[in-house]
């Protein structure tokens, strides 16, 4: 492939992930009118169209998205010898893309944020959240970090379990739960679900045990799930951490919730990060690893 093409190519990546002209010229230090000379050329190369643009939005077609997901790992793995190379005479720098869940010790990780940016100030750092279930793979983002309890989906990305969260059932202070004593009881109370259809899983010895729940309410937000709870609309499943404010076993002051003792407990909840893979870039390495040697604070 020539320079022209890969100059075609990394503006069209850029172009994808800002998400408009104007951020892409701006990035990039180009006038718009180039980085429009240059789609037109790409498109007319690969005999298709690649963006649908509108004076608001633009949106790929299913040819540009092929495109970009083709051509963005070499992109990165370009960035990458060009990161290397300049690390070893500068600090690390360049763009970092986190993906996180929302509502995820959110004042924690804002630290560990805010004190890793003043530790690299020439890395630039853009994190997003999400919410509910497994996020889908998209390439825009560096790391992953993912909150599951079952194995994670099977995909071409590198999966690392960082941490554990135990989990247990709550129930808003003054309910009658002394009838609940295995997750099969569970199955007729009413349940403040994450998602529909959710199942509950319980650890069995060396294996797991599947619960259906009736779901009252559904919120895919834990500290919704937690007032919900509180205001007695049902019986939830949520990790410890979140919940150890509310509860009397962990503060002996007033409370507004229980922890219902079972005769098998909750799978714990898993945080595992998700990368492209195994030859990350610099930038990215440094941040795992600082992360990783922090995450103490988050137990």
């Amino acid at each position: 492939m020539n320079t022209t093409k890969l100059d075609d190519l990394l503006l069209f990546v850029t172009l994808v992930e800002a998400g408009s002209f104007t951020l892409a010229a701006k990035k990039l230090q180009i006038p718009k009118s180039k980085i429009s000379r240059h789609l037109v050329e790409l498109e007319q190369q690969m005999g298709s169209q690649l963006l649908i643009r509108t004076t608001r939005q633009q949106q790929l077609t299913e040819s540009g998205r092929l495109l970009y997901q083709s051509c963005k790992p070499h992109i990165d793995a370009l960035s990458q010898v060009e990161e290397t190379v300049g690390s070893l005479i500068n600090e690390p720098q360049g763009k970092l893309n986190i993906l996180l869940p929302l509502e995820f010790f959110n004042k924690i990780i804002s630290v560990l944020i805010t004190d890793f940016a003043n530790l690299y100030p020439k890395i630039e750092l853009h994190c997003n959240h999400y919410s509910g279930a497994i996020p889908e793979v998209d390439y825009q983002y560096d790391l992953t970090f993912v909150l599951h309890e079952g194995p994670l989906p099977q995909s071409s990305w590198i999966a690392k379990t960082l941490l554990n969260f135990p989990q247990s059932i709550f129930a808003a202070k003054g309910v009658a739960t002394s009838h609940l004593n295995t997750p099969e009881d569970l199955q007729s109370e009413a349940a403040i679900l994450s998602e529909a259809n959710q199942q509950w899983l319980f650890r069995d010895g060396n294996k797991v045990q599947t619960m259906s729940m009736t779901g009252r309410i559904i919120l895919s937000s834990p500290e919704m799930r937690l007032e919900a709870t509180k205001q007695g609309l049902g019986l939830a499943k949520l990790p410890n951490y979140i919940c150890q404010s509310s509860v009397a076993e962990f503060q002996d002051k007033y409370c507004d919730l229980q922890r219902i003792t079972l005769d098998k407990q909750p799978v714990a909840q898993q945080l595992s990060v998700l990368y492209h893979s195994r030859d990350i870039p610099v930038k990215t390495r440094i941040f795992l690893d600082y992360f990783q040697s922090n995450i103490g604070r988050l137990s």
